[in-house]
């Protein structure tokens, strides 16, 4: 059901976009191609459409985002951690002093001892 709200949500948000995008607040955009006095859907009509549809689109987003969080697949508690969770556990403490090897300390091959043989 999650997925289904997402897509929708993604749909919604391009054809939100693209209405916007058509409009033009001086009545110009998509309403000002409409100017021939011989069509049936004149230039007031189209902005009052443009508008309807924003409004739509808007409230259908609003409703669409709050039920996504709605139907949000949550976890069980400490079951699913996240990823930036378990970084903070397996980061190396800051104030440490890093161990650097020192040249005494070194592994040194084992000789034979030819006198226990």
């Amino acid at each position: 059901m999650y997925t289904l709200i997402t897509v929708l949500i993604f749909i919604i948000s391009i054809l939100l976009v693209l209405i916007v995008l058509v409009q033009n607040s001086k009545g110009g955009g998509l309403a000002s191609n409409f100017q021939a006095s011989s069509q049936v859907m004149g230039v007031r009509k189209t902005a009052d459409f443009l508008e309807k549809a924003t409004w739509s689109l808007a409230g259908a987003l609003l409703v669409l985002s709050i039920m996504g969080s709605a139907f949000l697949p949550r976890g069980e508690a400490g079951v699913n951690r996240s990823m930036i969770q378990e970084r903070v556990q397996t980061i190396p403490d800051p104030s440490q002093i890093p161990a650097f090897p020192t040249p005494g300390t070194e592994a040194q091959p084992e000789t034979e001892n030819p006198g226990n043989e």
